[in-house]
């Protein structure tokens, strides 16, 4: 085993992992200080550094027609701007005392330990496996990753039967049953949960419900998968709930991701209680001065609720990395933490949500109200306004604005933008009410959707009084 201790008088930063949140501290902190002064090393396990899982079932589904475009930078483009990317590399071990960590070059086995003056952990997240049986049959898929992307297509290539069956119905479950509908395959959503996308209110996640078996695709919704059944082969072959089987050719798991930490649990760093990396403002691990962490292996601060959240997005992985990069590049960035804002699209419906949802104000002791309204995108004499449905939710008494959640047609999914910009400055409802937003007949109705939201909003917080 080798040893590789020796800095001489420059500083090393290591980097665990070699997408959004590692690779934009390191790009970061690359630009704040030259090679000559901080080496920077990195280490990724993975075939591919710096892309957007977010377009794994765009690409999937044929969408995006070339992998590499979901590509922003390659490991050979990392390495002419002075950053060691060391790629098929997995960190088995981080020596915390002794500020090295252990890796092992997966194309050849050997191993070598690497000593740093500051360290990132940006080791993502692993898609939920259930421990049941069949789960690790081929033809059981998760996708996190582009060699997971690949590794499905690979399998829907060489399948010669189209019955899909896609096990969950969030983000990654809604898409991905959409993405494999394009390709031709006949699909199911088994859904634990009484409705898809689980991110939203019940009321809501029905409108996404009935879109998606508008599409042609069968939910089964309040069921729970017992086993993966296989065939002579080995492959898989059908999916089992308590009550019936569903033929599968190939499946694919959406039933979310969760925080890859076992490196630093074995570390014995601290984690919370979604078992994500705990950090301060300026992303470094509790405790840990010389100690960063970002992406979707550290839990945030939700900003509304004032509670820790584990949220797996690649906006907040790569304002994480920017932060990291600045300060172990000797500069000065805090991240004060978010409001919870995501969209996604299915079947021609544009779905987000922004802050608390009811059972999310439920566990933070709030008392709320809610207002539910049904808008258009455009003025209604406009051609191409469509409709859209804005549920919003306001703190009793106070008004304060705690979430909104929108689902309709196209020109629907941005408008939680405002939402999120309220939510942030800690507006109440009735303040959203004067917002001067920009009107004309293609781009909104004289009234916004959001603001008429509101207006509701004011009058349920009023009567509640």
């Amino acid at each position: 085993m080798n040893m590789s201790l020796g800095r001489g008088a420059r500083e090393r930063l290591v980097v665990i992992g070699g997408d959004a949140a590692g690779m934009s501290a390191a790009s970061q902190a690359r630009r704040m200080r030259p090679s000559a002064e901080l080496e920077i090393v990195a280490f990724e396990r993975g075939r591919f550094s710096s892309y957007s899982a977010c377009g794994i079932p765009y690409w999937v589904g044929g969408d995006v027609p070339d992998r590499d475009r979901l590509i922003a930078r390659t490991p050979e483009e990392h390495r002419a701007r002075g950053i060691d990317l060391r790629m098929r590399t997995e960190v088995l071990e981080i020596d915390v005392p002794g500020q090295r960590v252990r890796a092992r070059d997966l194309e050849t086995g050997a191993e070598s330990w690497t000593s740093y003056d500051k360290l990132v952990i940006a080791t993502g997240a692993r898609p939920v496996r259930p421990e049941l049986p069949g789960v690790d049959a081929p033809g059981v898929h998760g996708v996190q990753t582009l060699d997971d992307g690949q590794a499905l297509l690979d399998t829907l290539a060489g399948t010669e039967g189209r019955r899909a069956v896609v096990v969950g119905a969030g983000y990654i479950g809604v898409e991905m049953a959409e993405a494999l509908i394009n390709r031709g395959y006949r699909v199911t959503v088994v859904n634990r949960g009484a409705e898809p996308m689980s991110t939203l209110d019940a009321d809501m996640g029905r409108l996404v419900h009935r879109a998606m078996t508008g599409l042609g695709i069968t939910m089964v919704d309040d069921a729970e998968v017992t086993a993966f059944r296989t065939g002579d082969d080995g492959r898989v072959s059908a999916v089992a709930t308590a009550d019936a089987e569903y033929p599968a050719d190939v499946v694919v798991l959406g039933i979310g991701v969760r925080p890859q930490t076992s490196l630093a649990r074995a570390a014995g760093l601290p984690l919370g209680d979604r078992q994500g990396l705990l950090t301060d403002l300026a992303m470094r691990v509790r405790g840990h001065e010389n100690v960063f962490a970002g992406g979707d292996c550290v839990e945030v601060l939700d900003l509304v609720s004032g509670q820790q959240r584990h949220i797996a997005l690649g906006t907040h992985a790569n304002k994480h990395g920017q932060v990291i990069g600045t300060n172990a590049g000797g500069g000065y960035a805090t991240f004060p933490g978010v409001v919870g804002t995501a969209v996604s699209k299915v079947c021609g419906l544009e779905i987000a949500r922004t802050g608390l949802r009811e059972k999310d104000a439920r566990r933070a002791g709030l008392q709320y109200v809610t207002a539910t309204v049904e808008s258009t995108s455009r003025a209604g004499y406009y051609p191409g306004a469509g409709t859209m449905t804005v549920k919003m939710l306001a703190e009793r008494r106070t008004g304060r604005l705690l979430g909104v959640q929108i689902v309709g047609g196209e020109g629907a999914a941005k408008r939680v933008d405002v939402a999120a910009v309220a939510l942030t400055a800690g507006m109440t409802v009735e303040r959203m009410t004067s917002l001067d937003l920009g009107y004309a007949p293609p781009f909104s109705p004289v009234w916004d959707p959001v603001l008429v939201a509101a207006r509701k909003a004011v009058k349920a917080v009023a009567a509640a009084l």
